[in-house]
């Protein structure tokens, strides 16, 4: 998948930072340490971690994803990352 959305709260912008959605690749979501949640009410599922936005971000950037926007939503801030499906990193070329 070559995009992901990184979303946090204003009020909480260390941390937790939902990094995807239950579609999500699960090897890159581990790789950000997130975990599947289901909040009360949704019929649907996110993956969250415990790292802060910077730390998703600086994380990402390793794997070569680029920030295409950012932008404010109410008190939801929210990051759009974009990798080329023909960037290779040095970590994926170890596996």
């Amino acid at each position: 998948m070559p995009y992901v959305l990184v979303t946090t709260q204003i009020r909480l912008e260390n941390g937790p930072t939902f990094v995807g959605d239950e579609h999500s690749d699960p090897e890159l979501m581990q790789y950000l340490d997130a975990r599947k949640v289901t909040e009360p009410g949704n019929n649907f599922s996110t993956y969250l971690t415990d790292l802060n936005v910077r730390q998703v971000l600086n994380q990402l950037e390793k794997r070569c994803y680029s920030l295409v926007g950012m932008s404010g939503m109410g008190q939801t801030c929210v990051w759009t990352m974009w990798k080329s499906p023909t960037s290779t990193n040095e970590e994926e070329s170890d596996k």
